[in-house]
């Protein structure tokens, strides 16, 4: 009986040198195949895989993650205001397919608010103290430093969206010219002629292309581009609303709107509602992400949907290949996006 726990943990359960006795050799090599090393032959990774199965070794997480210099913790970085990360489902479709992605891993996932330069500087202060293994950054804005900053410190980062068309951080996005395009000649397409639009925040990159999106349609159709069409918001629903109030105040000829988020369109239908205007019949309206928001508006709203969860998961998968080989599997990946046609437009 002693012979048989020789090895055994204080707590009873078998021990790495006893899985090296099992297979008959070295507890470095035990190490090795557990940390997926290639410098182990087939032979000799089967010897003592068998014996981890034999004696139903578990690895020592903690001890795992302290010999391999990793912490098994990867940030998911947001630089907005709560209220933006709980309201919009932008957000929690990001963080459902990160969490997916990781699912299978030993990763845990940290989620933390960058609003301030205070707290950037913190965060990346934590993050140089090997708190991480890596970090996503999600909503990030055109002048935030934090990018570089990870960069500096070699911590491995992928960002979600671009703030530039020649973005050279690894980063996942979708087509959102193409969307706001499809969006745009669609309403063209259901004889709309007064097009109007409520942008996002200009200092992201996302919405300055929706923009441009809308004036590229706007000019293959042959239409002048009218500046007071244009209403500069900022993706949430209040703005949405303040933006179609100020809309129909400057051109009450207005037929149609291309929102640049689904909660601008439904602030902008509760515009529409208080001024009497039917949707679509007076004025129709599309949105953007095909977020649960659009399928549940009064009418539903047609709406331009980007993969939020897939971009999550290919976030996920190319800062794992990042962390693990030094290279994030196409590191510049853009995602189609497709128009969703409801009863709005």
């Amino acid at each position: 009986m002693a012979v048989g726990r020789r090895g055994l943990g204080r707590d009873g359960r078998p021990t790495l040198e006893q899985v090296a006795v099992r297979a008959g050799v070295g507890r470095g090599t035990v190490s090795r195949v557990i940390n997926g090393s290639p410098r182990v032959s087939d032979r000799t990774r089967a010897a003592v895989e068998a014996a981890i199965a034999d004696l139903g070794y578990v690895p020592h997480r903690a001890a795992r993650a302290l010999a391999a210099n990793r912490t098994d913790a990867i940030a998911l970085v947001v630089p907005e205001p709560e209220a933006r990360l709980f309201a919009e489902p932008y957000f929690s479709a990001i963080i459902r397919g990160v969490s997916a992605e990781l699912a299978d891993t030993d990763y845990q996932l940290l989620l933390t608010l960058s609003r301030t330069s205070k707290e950037r500087q913190r965060f990346a202060q934590y993050a140089a103290g090997n708190r991480v293994d890596g970090v996503l950054l999600v909503s990030v804005h055109g002048e935030d430093p934090l990018p570089e900053l990870l960069g500096q410190l070699g911590i491995p980062a992928v960002m979600n969206g671009r703030r530039s068309a020649d973005e050279p951080f690894p980063h996942v996005d979708c087509d959102n010219v193409g969307g706001a395009q499809l969006a745009v000649e669609h309403l063209l397409g259901r004889g709309r002629r007064v097009v109007a639009t409520l942008t996002g925040p200009l200092d992201m990159y996302a919405a300055w292309c929706r923009l441009v999106g809308y004036r590229d349609a706007l000019e293959a159709a042959g239409l002048e581009c009218d500046e007071t069409l244009i209403w500069r918001g900022d993706f949430t629903e209040e703005s949405g609303y303040l933006g179609m109030r100020e809309l129909l105040d400057r051109r009450p000829d207005i037929d149609a709107v291309f929102c640049a988020s689904d909660l601008m369109a439904a602030g902008a239908r509760r515009a529409l509602r208080e001024a009497g205007r039917s949707v679509p019949d007076d004025v129709a309206l599309v949105g953007f992400d095909d977020s649960a928001i659009a399928r549940h508006m009064d009418p539903p709203l047609s709406s331009v949907r980007q993969p939020i969860e897939g971009m999550g998961r290919a976030m996920a998968r190319a800062l794992l290949a990042e962390i693990n080989d030094g290279m994030p599997i196409h590191p510049q990946q853009v995602l189609p996006t497709e128009l969703v046609r409801r009863g709005s437009s």
